[in-house]
């Protein structure tokens, strides 16, 4: 039987071009952790976590340390019982969902190259046309409408703006925004909780008339209540975010009818592994999902994006935060525009560079 050798454990800093500001918090830097577990086949497994402090409670440091700590339970056993592998990782670390979605996304990818199968296909899926979007985060009326100008003559048919300062700054920018780019592009908004109960429905019956496909998390992450009945008074059909980490919180959001989006991120639902329950409890509550992101280079794109290629409930993709970074991967996922093109490599098909690698602050657990 295979089994873990060793998982190696990297700490990947990379600088941003511009400061990117959203209701809860300010991204300045890219401080992520990458996971690398070795079988006794020869092969390898690499996962990325995004740590976000504001929102999952993980800062880089705090994950390197978990990751440490789940790699001791994974050495000697066997790398393609993933369900077993990810119950113990789960059981030792009950939050640290970032931690955990490396050592998930690893996993996947060390059993996908076993298999001789890309991630999509060894989801049971298949290889679709899939589309991302690009956010705009908060900034004055004007140059937000700047830039989503840039990205819509970049070929993004969507666009996503970040909210969340209130009433009525964010109707200024959404006006400012459609002004700009015309009625053809699409609009989402995230307010990532910035508004009270109250504010959001005022808010969002003023934007219903610039057009708003969605919009993500009007209020605070715990007020499930509020959350619903939000919903209820909505013009704009919400989407559940900061409020669903796992298929216990897609059952809860579902049995409430708080909401008509799921939207899936692997740094916050601490995995694929617990990715595809979200994405069954969404299937069977008639609800369908998006699948986002945090912070991650291309390569962890890659992985979310096999996601979405893999569910047919799985409609809209928010993969954007490779851009405004240097890119240190080979492989993985090419844009052109909005357009991603899936690679058909086995696993999920990214690495990192290796001279990259090299030069990364790691440990080796053995």
């Amino acid at each position: 039987m295979p089994s873990v050798t060793k998982v190696e454990i990297y700490k990947l800093n990379i600088a941003r071009q511009t400061q990117f500001r959203i209701a809860i918090g300010v991204f300045e830097e890219v401080q992520n952790i990458l996971v690398r577990i070795h079988a006794t086949d020869g092969l390898y497994g690499l996962g990325e976590g995004a740590p976000l402090p504001f929102l999952c409670g993980e800062t880089q440091a705090i994950a390197f340390e978990a990751c440490k700590e789940l790699a001791t339970l994974l050495v000697g056993k066997d790398p393609y019982a993933i369900e077993a592998r990810m119950q113990e990782l789960g059981s030792c670390l009950v939050h640290n969902t970032t931690a955990r979605s490396a050592f998930d996304m690893a996993l996947y990818d060390l059993l996908g190259k076993r298999a001789g199968l890309p991630l999509y296909a060894l989801l049971g899926g298949e290889k679709r046309a899939l589309t991302t979007d690009e956010t705009i985060g908060i900034d004055t009326p004007e140059a937000m409408a700047k830039e989503a100008l840039e990205a819509r003559e970049r070929g993004f048919a969507a666009i996503k703006v970040k909210l969340g300062t209130g009433f009525p700054d964010d109707v200024d920018r959404i006006r400012a925004i459609r002004d700009a780019v015309g009625p053809e592009t699409l609009l989402r908004i995230d307010a990532n909780q910035g508004w009270d109960p109250v504010t959001a429905e005022r808010i969002l019956q003023e934007l219903a008339r610039f057009d708003i496909q969605y919009c993500e998390e009007p209020v605070a992450h715990w007020n499930n209540e509020a959350l619903r009945r939000v919903r209820e008074q909505s013009p704009i059909p919400i989407m559940a975010d900061e409020s669903l980490f796992d298929h216990h919180d897609a059952f809860r959001l579902a049995s409430m009818g708080a909401c008509d989006y799921f939207n899936i991120k692997l740094a916050k639902s601490g995995g694929i592994h617990t990715a595809l329950k979200i994405s069954a409890v969404a299937e069977a509550a008639g609800i369908q999902c998006m699948v986002g992101c945090m912070s991650e280079t291309r390569l962890g794109l890659t992985a979310a994006a096999h996601l979405v290629s893999a569910r047919p409930n799985i409609v809209f993709a928010d993969l954007d935060s490779a851009f405004g970074k240097a890119d240190v991967v080979q492989g993985g996922i090419r844009y052109d525009g909005g357009t991603i093109t899936l690679p058909d490599n086995p696993g999920h098909g990214a690495d990192i560079k290796p001279e990259v690698l090299e030069s990364l602050k790691s440990c080796t657990v053995t």
